[in-house]
């Protein structure tokens, strides 16, 4: 499966969802399409080169392509040039927050997939940063009413990814979710028997992140099972 995270707008969490949702589930490297704050690990390409992002899509049945804000207007330029290109991503993910101006930015992506010959059934809509309490219909009525107006896309309420700290307690330890729930280690073993303060801090934030990663990847199980059954 080649999956694309996308959205106009920044800070909808595109970095996160292609780190921990995506690529740990579809076990493969996210490639980032990003000329500014490209620091969040894997393979990073400009949207200049997208002949050559085409090439591994064509050659590899599996990836996660994340484009960042700053080069999405050339992305998009570069799949409209390459006529039908977007075929060669299953889907397009498109995450979007709670604020109006990102909600905004959210329909203006969906219409300009569409425009492209993207059908709707490829483009799937993530709530992001969803509080516990927040009610999903109604903090995303503008999104919910246009794609039931448009039918551009996909939107499924259970497509929630909640808030958690281990997002960014994730980008400190320098490791996904997946990765700390894969560590071996017994902490709380090694917290006792150590003297070194640095290791013993080390070993208070991987128990800590361990204990909030178990709640997130289940979260993450099911968004991931909601947005592609």
């Amino acid at each position: 499966m080649r999956v694309a995270v996308i959205n106009f707008s920044g800070n909808v969490g595109k970095s996160t969802l292609a780190r921990h949702l995506l690529a740990p589930r579809l076990n493969t490297e996210l490639i980032a399409v990003e000329t500014i704050n490209s620091d969040e690990g894997g393979e990073n390409i400009r949207a200049s080169q997208y002949d050559e992002l085409q090439s591994h899509l064509l050659m590899n049945d599996v990836a996660v392509i994340d484009i960042g804000a700053s080069n999405i207007e050339a992305f998009i330029h570069a799949m409209a040039q390459y006529r039908q290109s977007h075929e060669d991503f299953d889907y397009f993910v498109v995450p979007v927050v709670k604020e109006s101006k990102q909600q905004k930015d959210t329909i203006a992506t969906i219409d300009a997939l569409a425009a492209l010959g993207v059908p709707s059934k490829k483009i799937r809509v993530v709530f992001n940063k969803i509080a516990i309490d927040d009610d999903v219909l109604s903090e995303f009525g503008a999104i919910f009413g246009y794609a039931n107006q448009e039918k551009k896309c996909v939107v499924k309420p259970e497509a929630a990814v909640f808030e958690n700290d281990v997002f960014e307690k994730s980008k400190s330890l320098n490791k996904t979710i997946s990765e700390i729930l894969a560590d071996p280690t017994d902490f709380r073993t090694k917290l006792k028997g150590s003297n070194d303060a640095h290791e013993k801090e080390l070993c208070v934030q991987m128990i800590l992140a361990k204990r909030l990663a178990d709640s997130a990847n289940a979260n993450l199980d099911t968004v991931y099972r909601v947005l592609f059954k």
